[in-house]
């Protein structure tokens, strides 16, 4: 097997590096993460692909950090031991969605250590860098210093005071923190009260640096038109001035600090993290300078949620700027709100929402999960994942609209009038497939301004709209047997023009809907088509051989959405299993009662026993089951007190 050529920038070309947000290897992915980063940087990479930019897509696990140790402790094994296993997870989400790296990589390797500590020691000869005597949350139950995200508490923001802030960040008004600030701070390994104790570390003088990050994000943001959330996070940054901060942590799993006296302490993962995307691209390339160092010839488009922007528009580039060196910098920002599940949160420990592997486990082909996914992408504001909405999209949009027009025309061509072959045409003297012609025209042209500025869900919705003039192409003209009779040079130009249509949409909707795309290409026995400026529906041409129809879509019954609520959660059907059992709860606390006030011998211990082990054979559980129980309890506890 030949080896894969590498992709590299090339003078004279449009070169497109892109990223997507590293994700942490401590859980599975859910929905809201993948429309998040990875699933929007494929779309656009794919994009770039079919226009023939010179495109590399770059993503992979953030392994190092607090998040990966203190899941190691949880589960009782070593830091590697869980990388490995979550790598491999996420390696299977992402393919199963059908995501297009040119390279998933992971940050614990040989380059990352290199490039890292060669930008930290960069930053320290430019004095960037110093060092300082830190009071630190020290545990003594567990005898270590712990790192920001070991402790937790609340945020200590007046306007906020959100109850789970982590010590690093509050995920609720998403301030950074520091841990010793959070009011009631506990260990996150055993609940202890942590202690300050002084410890030494290096912090990055980001004051020093900003007028350099303000005069670069300024004309970036512009140049590169940034989601207008990520500009309005940074600004808020920047207005309140940057502070030295530090980047070195007590921690054994993580990047070795290049100094004397640090031998024991790794640096900050938010330092090291985003250097993954260039560690990375060396694990891919051994010319990754040329991607990284060429900002006159390369364009940087980072894919991510909200919560990531500071680190990826102040700490990263302020650390590029202090090396004193060229680097390829962010040039457009995408960024997201969050995507909510049925009303409420997605939740692993309450089993809420739907999950990497789950979505898999519906059988629902991984194109209709994309399509739903882009169709909701909350570029503006926080959207919402809906079942019924979910099942919709596949019947009333994916299926009557895209797959009729494409099945229609296929099925068509495959029958006697044309046996599978494309007829001899011309449109030049019909104006209505002219007009059809300048239509699409106009659509592509907006579908190219859209993806050109990373707005993925208005690219749906003018592909969408290509795809309808396909099928008035064909209302409009009657495409059936009777025309084929009575006006067979109409039908055959309109045939013409409607597989050429076919053919440009499998090309537009291929960032969106890759299998579905592949199967239109092996319907019409066709290459792909590079996305045209303007759009000539000369692709097919005459005497060519298409091959069999095959449905592109599958009616899902509306039923399977109270199935799949059922078991992925949501808010509402929590609510109403809570009251079911609740319900269940209040019966048995009647019946217990009763059986009470017969126990006047039996001791107040052995009633209240009896009842509560009563209820929990019955399995009620949640909060509301929980208080059933203890007012059981408590009747009991009265009942035995009166009848003795």
């Amino acid at each position: 097997m030949a080896a894969k050529t590498e992709i590299l920038p090339e003078k004279g070309k449009r070169n497109v590096l892109i990223t997507s947000a590293l994700p942490y290897v401590n859980n599975v992915p859910h929905l809201g993460n993948i429309i998040g980063s990875v699933l929007s940087a494929d779309v656009f990479a794919r994009y770039c692909r079919a226009r023939g930019y010179q495109t590399l897509y770059i993503c992979g696990t953030d392994e190092y950090g607090t998040a990966t140790e203190t899941k190691a402790i949880e589960d009782k094994c070593t830091p590697q031991e869980l990388c490995d296993k979550y790598y491999k997870i996420h390696s299977e989400v992402y393919e199963w969605f059908e995501i297009s790296f040119d390279i998933f990589g992971r940050t614990p390797t040989q380059q990352q250590t290199d490039i890292a500590q060669d930008i930290f020691s960069k930053l320290h000869q430019n004095g960037y860098l110093e060092e300082k005597t830190t009071t630190q949350p020290y545990c003594e139950h567990h005898h270590g210093f712990l790192a920001d995200r070991f402790v937790e508490g609340t945020c200590p923001h007046e306007d906020c005071r959100y109850e789970d802030a982590r010590g690093d960040q509050c995920d609720k008004c998403g301030r950074l923190i520091e841990p010793l600030d959070l009011i009631n701070p506990k260990c996150k390994l055993d609940g202890a009260t942590p202690q300050a104790k002084e410890t030494k570390h290096v912090f990055l003088l980001l004051d020093k640096l900003q007028s350099a990050v303000e005069e670069w994000s300024s004309k970036s943001s512009k140049d590169g038109a940034w989601s207008s959330n990520g500009i309005d996070i940074t600004e808020s940054w920047l207005k309140k001035g940057l502070h030295a901060r530090g980047i070195t942590r007590d921690l054994k799993w993580g990047t070795k600090v290049p100094l004397p006296g640090y031998e024991n302490k790794v640096l900050y993962v938010w330092f090291d993290a985003c250097i993954g995307y260039i560690s990375i691209t060396a694990n891919y390339t051994q010319q990754w300078e040329k991607w990284w160092r060429d900002p006159e010839n390369v364009s940087l488009y980072q894919f991510m949620g909200k919560d990531n922007v500071p680190f990826h528009t102040v700490v990263f580039p302020a650390s590029q700027i202090g090396t004193k060196e060229k680097w390829t910098m962010l040039n457009h920002l995408s960024t997201t709100e969050y995507l909510n599940y049925e009303s409420g949160k997605f939740s692993k420990s309450r089993n809420v929402g739907v999950f990497g592997n789950n979505a898999k486990d519906t059988g629902v082909h991984p194109d209709v999960w994309r399509y739903y996914l882009l169709s909701k992408r909350p570029e503006s504001g926080d959207s919402e994942f809906k079942w019924d909405d979910f099942i919709a999209a596949n019947n009333s949009e994916l299926l009557s609209n895209l797959g009729n027009f494409v099945n229609r025309v296929i099925k068509f061509v495959n029958g006697t009038n044309f046996d599978s072959r494309v007829p001899e045409h011309s449109y030049g003297e019909y104006e209505t497939l002219r007009e059809h012609i300048g239509e699409v025209n106009n659509a592509l042209k907006n579908y190219v301004e859209a993806m050109d500025a990373v707005k993925l869900r208005k690219g749906l919705e003018d592909w969408r709209h290509i795809s309808s003039l396909g099928n008035k192409l064909l209302q409009s003209h009657r495409l059936d047997n009777k025309l084929a009779s009575s006006n067979p040079s109409l039908c055959a130009a309109v045939v013409g023009l409607a597989l050429n249509h076919i053919h440009l949409l499998a090309s537009i909707i291929a960032p969106y809907l890759p299998a579905t795309s592949a199967s239109i290409l092996q319907q019409l026995n066709m290459q792909t088509l590079v996305i045209p400026d303007e759009w000539k529906a000369d692709s097919i041409t005459p005497g060519h051989q298409i091959g069999k129809a095959a449905y592109l879509f599958s009616t899902i019954k509306p039923e399977k959405a109270a199935e799949w609520r059922e078991a992925y959660g949501g808010e509402e059907v929590q609510r109403q299993k809570r009251e079911k059992e609740s319900l269940a709860a209040k019966k048995k606390l009647d019946k217990e009662r009763s059986k009470a006030k017969k126990a006047g011998k039996k001791t107040e211990s052995q009633a209240i026993g009896q009842s509560v082990e009563s209820i929990e054979k019955d399995g009620a559980q949640g909060p509301n089951a929980e208080e059933a129980i203890k007012e059981v309890t408590d009747g009991v506890a009265q009942a035995v007190l009166q009848t003795s």
